[in-house]
């Protein structure tokens, strides 16, 4: 037994990871602090170490902090080249319209599934919502909301292909389900960010057809190793080649979009070399390391077991299980796959393995996900745009209430 009991403990823990926060401790320390608060407060002496190395040495662990690593690294080479103002330019020319820009980018390079891929668009955002003159707040809206339309319909997404494995309804279902959902998350996302924003103004005459092709070359080559990425994790998720860890394919498609990127932009070594100098990378890596780390130690320290007994004592009701639970597990833990694994575990399986039950479980423990302060996406990104936290959720919070709304809606017409 630890120092405090393990809801005492989580309480604690979870108030220094607030205080961190709103300090602006960096994430990679704050989380890693966090984890090892929550350890020495809730677990066995001769335990502490034995979920560090075990966290270190779990081969999911070093997947994703690898891939972490390399798609920071290949973040900053697009900043270093100055292929990410290329991407923005071009598909601002291409589309004329700021507002669709804004909307259509952060949910395109969402389709790299690491985590602080924010980041990628956050410099895009911020050149494309000037011109609309947007506040520090609603660039960090934009940013994280849209980034996370397309994960709930995305067929290759591991957290999708998990929640399939995991309570056994059929993965095109939960998709099927989930596109309204995904409806009502663009058109929330759409009126709080652009409600009343006066139309961007384009002072600039253009050659329409000559410099459209111009553009669309210059925006495809500029993405070509985004998609090229985005491409190998998708054959890597349909065609199993034998990789102990599926994560690993992330890893090989991040490290392939670099050479490309290094390859078409010609960078030398000091290009190359200038994103390793950089300390956010770091920082970003060792979140990674933290987030597993912490979701671990409250594995260990028994939160499953805390439910298991509400339920079996019948303290819980199963509607909660399925809407309250996962969306706070998925609030505290900044973790949906822990929150899902949880959630799955204590509803009966007649009732999990249902589609609309399924689908329910996953959106509460996403959106319990998206909105909290210890997501990297959402951290990364108030601290891009020098964001304050409370600003931010002037955003955020009515639109989960509307799409959580909207989730339930379809849950009880089935």
């Amino acid at each position: 037994m630890g120092l405090l009991n393990t809801p005492t403990a989580i309480v604690v823990s979870f108030c220094l990871l607030g205080v961190m926060l709103y300090k602006r401790v960096k994430l990679g320390i704050t989380l890693n602090a966090t984890a090892l608060a929550l350890a020495f407060l809730s677990l066995e002496w001769h335990q502490i170490p034995s979920v560090i190395y075990s966290t270190t040495v779990d081969l999911l662990t070093i997947a994703v902090v690898l891939a972490t690593f390399a798609i920071m690294l290949l973040s900053q080479l697009y900043e270093e080249t100055g292929y990410i103002e290329r991407l923005s330019t071009n598909l601002s020319k291409i589309v004329n319209n700021p507002k669709i820009v804004l909307g259509l980018l952060p949910a395109i390079i969402g389709f790299l599934p690491v985590a602080g891929g924010a980041l990628m668009s956050a410099p895009i955002v911020d050149t494309e919502a000037e011109k609309l003159k947007l506040k520090p707040e609603k660039k960090a809206y934009v940013n994280i909301w849209f980034r996370h339309t397309i994960f709930p319909v995305y067929p290759v997404s591991q957290l999708l292909i998990a929640t399939a494995a995991l309570t056994g309804a059929p993965l095109s279902i939960i998709i099927l389900r989930q596109i309204p959902v995904v409806i009502v998350m663009i058109i929330v996302g759409c009126f709080f960010s652009f409600w009343k924003v006066p139309k961007f103004q384009n002072r600039e005459k253009q050659e329409a057809d000559a410099n459209l092709n111009s553009s669309l070359k210059g925006f495809l080559v500029a993405f070509f190793p985004i998609l090229t990425t985005i491409i190998v994790v998708a054959l890597f998720s349909v065609i199993d080649i034998g990789l102990p860890e599926q994560n690993l394919y992330v890893l090989i498609a991040t490290l392939l979009g670099l050479a490309v990127l290094i390859g078409i932009s010609k960078a030398g070594i000091h290009t190359i070399a200038k994103p390793f100098k950089n300390w956010g990378v770091y920082d970003v890596t060792m979140a990674a390391y933290g987030a597993f780390l912490l979701r671990n130690t409250m594995k260990l320290a028994g939160i499953e077991s805390i439910f298991q007994e509400l339920v079996t004592s019948g303290s819980l009701d199963i509607a909660y299980i399925i809407t309250i639970v996962p969306t706070i597990l998925g609030f505290l833990t900044g973790s949906p796959l822990t929150s899902i694994s949880i959630s799955a575990s204590i509803i009966p399986s007649n009732i999990v393995s249902l589609p609309q039950t399924a689908a329910l479980v996953y959106m509460s423990a996403y959106l319990g996900y998206v909105i909290t302060p210890t997501h990297l996406c959402f951290t990364f990104t108030t601290d891009y745009f020098k964001a304050p936290l409370e600003k931010v959720y002037k955003y955020v919070i009515p639109s989960f209430l509307i799409t959580f709304a909207a989730a339930l809606a379809i849950y009880f017409r089935a």
